[in-house]
C-alpha cells in the first residue's frame, strides 16, 4: 500500500511539472504574440525579427511536453480525472504552439509593413488584437485555476474577435478597390487580422479544453452557453 501511495505521490508531483511546462511554453507564445503586435504597430522590424527567430524554442518545447504526456500515460495509466488533465495538457499545447505561429506570421507583414511607412493602420486593429492579448491572458488563467465559468467567457468574447475581423476586412477591401497604391500594405493587414483571428479561435480552443479537463463534458464549437 505504501508502495502504491509514493507511487501515486510521484504521478501528481510529475502532472505538476507537466503543467509547470505547457506554463512555460505559454508564456514563450505569449510574449511572441505580445512582440509581433509592438512589431506592426510601432514598425519596429528588430522585434519581428526576434519573434521570427524565437519560433524554435516553442516549437521545440511543444514537442517535449507532447512527449513528456505521452510518457506519463504510459508509464502511470492514469484515469478519471488525471488522465483527462493529461489529455487536455497535450491539447493545449498544440494551441499554444499555433499560437507561437501566428505570431511569427504577424512579424512578417510587420516586415512587409515597415517598407510603406507611409502606410495608414486600420484604426481597429490595435483593438482587434488588444482583445485576442486579453483572451489569451484569461484561457491561460482559467487553465491554472480550473475556472468553467471564465472558460465560457473566453469562448463567448469571440464572437467579438469573429465581427472585428469580417469588418476590418471589409474595410480593407474597399479600401484596396478605390486606391490602388495601397493594395499591398492592406494585404498585409488583411493577413494579420486574419491571424489574430485565428489566435482568438486558437484561445478559445484552449477554454474548451479547461471545460473538459474539469467537467469531463467535450464542448468543443459550442461552448459558449
Amino acid at each position: 500500500m505504501g508502495e502504491e501511495r509514493a507511487r501515486q505521490d510521484r504521478f501528481h508531483q510529475e502532472l505538476e511539472a507537466l503543467k509547470g511546462r505547457l506554463l512555460e511554453l505559454a508564456e514563450l507564445a505569449k510574449t511572441a504574440l505580445d512582440r509581433s503586435i509592438t512589431a506592426f504597430w510601432e514598425r519596429n522590424p528588430d522585434l519581428a525579427r526576434q519573434v521570427i527567430t524565437g519560433d524554435k524554442a516553442i516549437n521545440d518545447l511543444e514537442v517535449a511536453i507532447d512527449g513528456e504526456c505521452i510518457r506519463l500515460v504510459a508509464l502511470y495509466q492514469p484515469v478519471a480525472v488525471d488522465l483527462r488533465i493529461i489529455m487536455a495538457v497535450d491539447h493545449i499545447i498544440a494551441e499554444i504552439e499555433r499560437i507561437g505561429d501566428s505570431a511569427v506570421n504577424v512579424a512578417e507583414e510587420a516586415l512587409n509593413l515597415f517598407r510603406f511607412s507611409s502606410q495608414v493602420l486600420h484604426p481597429d486593429l490595435l483593438s482587434m488584437a488588444r482583445k485576442v492579448q486579453d483572451m489569451l491572458i484569461r484561457s491561460l488563467e482559467a487553465f491554472i485555476n480550473r475556472d468553467v465559468l471564465l472558460a465560457r467567457q473566453v469562448c463567448r468574447d469571440d464572437d467579438e474577435i469573429d465581427s472585428l475581423d469580417h469588418s476590418i476586412i471589409q474595410d480593407l477591401l474597399e479600401n484596396m478597390a478605390s486606391h490602388e497604391e495601397i493594395v499591398p500594405g492592406d494585404q498585409s493587414q488583411i493577413t494579420i487580422v486574419r491571424n489574430l483571428e485565428r489566435v482568438g479561435d486558437h484561445t478559445t480552443n484552449i477554454a474548451e479544453q479547461v471545460i473538459y479537463m474539469v467537467e469531463g463534458e467535450n464542448v468543443r464549437h459550442r461552448c459558449q452557453g
